[in-house]
């Protein structure tokens, strides 16, 4: 009651949602592909999955600490960043780099801009990104699904390599009974994760959709309108993880309405760049990070008019 009646500055609002409830939908929803990451994949993606959330949770704790901060580890957003960070990873992955690469995600991108809502960017994509850059071998080398896995090649690493291999069908790609990160492979589960997401009113279709559309709409045009190809492109690497899960960071995206569509274009241009024209098979994880530096810039320019106020 004693809160109820605690009077500060405005904006009055008050709202049932808090952190915790947020981020623990967030959870949820990525469970699904998370799980089936370990079905596909075995006991080394659940180590890593493991791995890589408890030390998301163990380093927010420790630089909270060291801060002199409030320590808010049951927020759960510290889950999310380590569970998002290994379903990025591959599974053949050692078992040091999800430690490294969530220590940094916490301790560098979000701790020390100032902890959750303060991060410029989405701390598990940049320490991907760190990782991929530090590490290349250990973050390319993929397996192939089941129990006797061996050493495969993406789908899109054939594709951008041109290799003689024969591709899954659609229902392989959408189902994810095929190779990659742990938790990108079943494009279904992370769809559905996303419209559990929207139903709970924590992201909004906006983003996800425009991404997705640019994307879809690029591709057909390069492809020569090749559906087969173009629905390939959308079901296989980090697209819907990147569009559901990332895009849609509060911290790291636009506030405004009019510079969320254009940050939305943007991700979907620069992945199609990426994925056709760079060097690199998988463009999700780089084309999201530069939109997120890019935010402040597109918040800048597109606030809306204030209405009303003396005249200059």
């Amino acid at each position: 009651m004693e809160s109820r009646l605690r009077v500060s500055s405005s904006p009055h609002i008050r709202s049932s949602e808090s952190t915790q409830r947020i981020m623990r939908d967030v959870t949820i929803a990525l469970l699904p592909a998370a799980a089936f990451g370990v079905y596909n994949f075995g006991m080394n993606a659940f180590i890593i999955l493991a791995l890589s959330v408890l030390t998301a949770v163990g380093a927010e704790a420790l630089s909270q600490k060291v801060r002199g901060v409030e320590i808010t580890v049951s927020d759960f957003s510290a889950v999310v960043t380590g569970l998002l960070l290994a379903m990025n990873l591959p599974s053949s992955a050692p078992f040091w780099l999800p430690i490294v690469g969530s220590a940094f995600a916490i301790i560098i991108v979000k701790q020390a801009f100032g902890g959750l809502g303060h991060n410029f960017m989405n701390p598990a994509l940049a320490a991907r990104a760190m990782l991929v850059a530090s590490w290349p071998v250990q973050m390319t080398t993929w397996t192939s699904v089941g129990v006797d896995s061996t050493s495969s090649a993406t789908v899109l690493g054939i594709l951008k390599e041109g290799l003689d291999v024969p591709l899954p069908s659609l229902s392989s790609a959408l189902i994810g009974t095929m190779g990659g990160c742990i938790g990108e492979t079943s494009a279904l589960l992370i769809i559905l994760g996303g419209l559990y997401l929207i139903y709970r009113g924590v992201i909004s279709i906006k983003i996800p959709a425009i991404y997705i559309g640019t994307f879809t709409v690029l591709t057909l045009i390069i492809t020569g309108f090749d559906v087969y190809m173009t629905v390939l492109q959308l079901l296989a690497g980090g697209l819907m993880l990147g569009a559901f899960f990332m895009a849609t960071d509060y911290a790291s995206s636009p506030i405004s309405p009019k510079g969320q569509i254009y940050y939305a274009i943007g991700m979907g241009v620069l992945t199609v760049i990426i994925r056709f024209y760079g060097g690199y098979p998988e463009g999700v994880s780089y084309s999201i990070l530069l939109m997120n530096v890019a935010a402040p810039l597109i918040d800048k320019f597109t606030k809306p008019h204030v209405f009303g106020g003396a005249k200059k």
